[in-house]
């Protein structure tokens, strides 16, 4: 439950493979849609690329709430 709050709170978080952290802030995230999927991309606060997959609820959630921006394919 920690998690869910604290990405409410801190915006899309995303597991880092350079890193092998998990639960990295996206750092002005763009969410594209493709092949019917929502895909938060940006970059962590080292310059890192980043990726994560959400639910169509959670992305718009996202973008009303101001935490990201819409990108290609909507």
């Amino acid at each position: 439950m920690a998690t869910a709050n604290k990405e409410e709170t801190a915006g899309i978080t995303a597991y880092s493979v350079k890193t092998k952290t998990k639960n990295v802030p996206i750092v002005d995230p763009v969410i594209d849609v493709k092949s019917g999927r929502y895909i938060a991309t940006g970059k962590d606060k080292d310059g890192n690329n980043l990726a994560a997959i959400l639910g169509k609820a959670k992305a718009e959630e996202h973008i009303k709430n101001g935490n990201a921006k819409k990108g290609s394919g909507w």
